[in-house]
């Protein structure tokens, strides 16, 4: 940049135009050194633009450039024209909002680099801007990289690395601008997922609700996080989750549901155990068990079997459903532990004897078995199940 009159003078545009000349090569007195027009050979500056002494007396063969005259506040074109130089930044800032806006709206991948951290998260330049990435919305790749390193201690040595995110809130009037690198984890590992998968997975964060699950894919890393839902923890009766599961943990889960569209996972670990009552009551009443066991009652003392509460007035109803011949409970059970204090009740996978087929109620620990004599299929015996469960409140 030279210097001029105690103001900074820059070019603006550093092509220089020449017309034939048959003069030879001339030094002039500005410090340029020209070559013979009639050559090829480029204009030469034997010193930077920074030292070199600027000349109003330009020579006639050397076109005028662009040149700017600043005096620190305004901007001063050889046309006339002022321009502040917080007008060109705020126009440069604005400009990049725009590009903010279009990263989000186009869902495209920008590669950042990593300036700094706080307390909650990454700080990502992003052309003149600086933009935020809250941990949450890191990868689990980096804490299930080096489980046994705080965030903080993570987020120091990325210091000065690029990440690739994608911009997931670009608010310009709210000074907004936020990142995510689990949006970008999603796009290329999602793909590979589908439901009934089984994972190899490490407990993340453990809530009230629920265990989040990072997934192990084939390449060893932790890419992509799902939920199992306190439901799907165990076939027990789940109070807190925390007694079961820690983070770090190592579990193994099923991919339940794909939200594709939000970017979510379901995940259950019980469903790769085997529910108790799937078939039958043989592993709550075992075949040949003593009828003198108390926490047992068999077809002999249906007398004494009370309905499970709610049921009776279904399979009341369930009596009325043409092609159902005769609805009974056959024999009772008490299981170790609790699933649910709700009445559940389904059709049994054991196949039928004849046309009998078997229902199961649980509630609590007492579960019951149904006897149901119909000339239905299963599809039928489930669509009559459909039409009491929905006239019984």
């Amino acid at each position: 940049m030279a210097v001029f009159g105690g103001s900074s003078v820059s070019f603006l545009s550093p092509h220089f135009g020449s017309t034939e000349n048959n003069s030879n090569s001339s030094t002039s007195q500005n410090g340029f050194i020209i070559g013979n027009p009639s050559s090829s050979t480029p204009l030469n500056f034997p010193c930077s633009l920074s030292l070199c002494t600027y000349s109003n007396n330009r020579p006639p063969f050397l076109s005028a450039p662009k040149v700017s005259v600043s005096n620190g506040t305004t901007t001063t074109t050889d046309d006339g024209l002022d321009q502040s130089l917080d007008d060109v930044r705020l126009a440069r800032r604005s400009a990049d909002w725009k590009a903010a806006k279009a990263h989000k709206e186009k869902g495209v991948f920008y590669e950042g680099k990593i300036e700094g951290f706080n307390g909650g998260g990454l700080l990502i330049k992003f052309y003149s801007l600086i933009g935020f990435l809250p941990f949450p919305q890191l990868s689990p790749y980096h804490s299930c990289k080096e489980p046994h390193k705080t965030i903080q201690e993570i987020a120091k040595a990325l210091i000065g690395s690029n990440i690739s995110v994608k911009v997931i809130e670009a608010d310009e009037e709210n000074r907004k601008l936020i990142f995510s690198e689990k949006e970008v984890s999603w796009s290329k590992f999602s793909p590979q997922l589908n439901v009934g998968d089984i994972f190899e997975g490490r407990v993340g964060s453990v809530e009230d609700y629920g265990a989040f699950v990072h997934l192990r894919f084939p390449d060893g890393y932790y890419h992509l996080t799902g939920l199992v839902h306190v439901s799907e923890v165990s076939w027990d009766l789940v109070q807190d989750v925390r007694d079961i599961l820690s983070e770090g943990d190592k579990v193994r889960v099923k991919v339940v549901k794909i939200y594709r569209e939000k970017s979510r996972i379901t995940l259950s670990i019980k469903q790769l155990e085997e529910d108790p009552l799937l078939q039958t009551l043989d592993k709550v009443i075992p075949q040949g068990v003593s009828v003198e066991d108390p926490d047992v009652l068999t077809a002999s003392d249906t007398l004494t079997i009370e309905p499970l509460p709610g049921l009776d007035i279904i399979i009341e109803e369930l009596s009325k459903e043409d092609g159902i011949n005769d609805v009974k409970i056959s024999r009772q059970g008490f299981e170790k532990r609790v699933v649910s204090q709700d009445l559940q009740l389904w059709l049994s996978n054991a196949p039928p004897i004849g046309d009998q087929y078997t229902l199961l109620a649980r509630a609590g620990r007492q579960v019951q078995e149904i006897q149901l004599i119909t000339s239905l299929d299963q599809d039928g015996i489930k669509k009559a199940l459909q039409h009491v469960l929905e006239r019984v409140p």
